[in-house]
């Protein structure tokens, strides 16, 4: 009997690879996001490609009560979920004082709120199985404050102290729960941020969302604690720890600056 994978945000980027790589490895698909015409697409092309059962919803994350609703949808389908992918977020580049409330609300409730109560409902049913897998992403600016991007790092540590509690909490209980750390990473969260002017784009070359969902892939099923893709961005939580505060902060304002020339 194959296994059921629960991805957010899968309708592009990183959530849509993580589509592929786990239809690829057999695992019947309950793909949501925000986009359904793309959903409904993905979903029947990777039926027919690799012979596999996928499902779809279109809800917004955002929403109070969504991963309530999009629980009690699985309920109603008769699914069990083995493998949970928290992947749904997004991020804004801006000062503080001077960017939209509205956006980073839904940011919070999104980043944070939607993940915690998925993990909450489906690491229940879990437990009780004794069994079951759940990603987290986070990124690397998890481990740091953001200047210019206050709200989305300070979202990505929470979905990091989070994501290694739980792992803690759970050992021995036949879940595993992983946080994914990517770096840069080609995909639509550089335009959804409005990050294309930042330093940050500008000196370092993004990843793909390919070789990060192909990375949080293996790292799940190993069951890794913590997972950073990329040599460079493995060295970044060692070096901050030696680093004082302030030189963090100050870097990463450096770092994050818009470039105007």
């Amino acid at each position: 009997m194959r296994k059921t994978v629960l991805i957010t945000g899968a309708s592009m980027g990183i959530g849509l690879e993580f589509a592929h790589v786990f239809a690829r490895n057999g695992y019947d698909l309950f793909l949501v996001a925000r986009s359904g015409d793309k959903l409904q697409s993905l979903a029947q092309e990777l039926e027919g490609r690799h012979s596999i059962q996928a499902q779809t919803l279109s809800i917004d994350l955002s929403k109070t009560t969504a991963a309530q609703d999009v629980y009690e949808e699985t309920k109603r389908l008769g699914l069990t979920i083995d493998v949970l992918v928290n992947n749904a977020g997004f991020g804004d580049f801006g000062l503080f004082h001077e960017t939209d409330w509205e956006k980073e609300r839904q940011m919070i409730a999104l980043n944070i709120t939607a993940l915690a109560h998925f993990t909450k409902l489906y690491s229940k049913e879990m437990v009780t199985r004794k069994s079951g897998k759940i990603l987290n992403v986070a990124s690397v600016a998890a481990f740091q404050p953001g200047p210019g991007m206050a709200v989305y790092f300070a979202t990505k540590a929470f979905v990091l102290s989070f994501s290694e509690a739980i792992r803690e909490e759970l050992a021995g209980s036949g879940v595993t729960i992983t946080v994914l750390c990517p770096g840069p990473t080609e995909s639509n969260f550089i335009e959804a941020a409005n990050l294309q002017e930042s330093r940050l784009f500008k000196l370092m070359k993004p990843d793909s969302s390919r070789n990060v969902a192909e990375y949080g892939y293996d790292s799940l099923m190993n069951g890794r604690v913590v997972a950073i893709p990329g040599f460079m961005n493995s060295l970044l939580p060692s070096l901050i720890r030696f680093l004082p505060r302030f030189l963090v902060r100050k870097a990463s304002r450096v770092v994050q600056a818009k470039v105007t020339s």
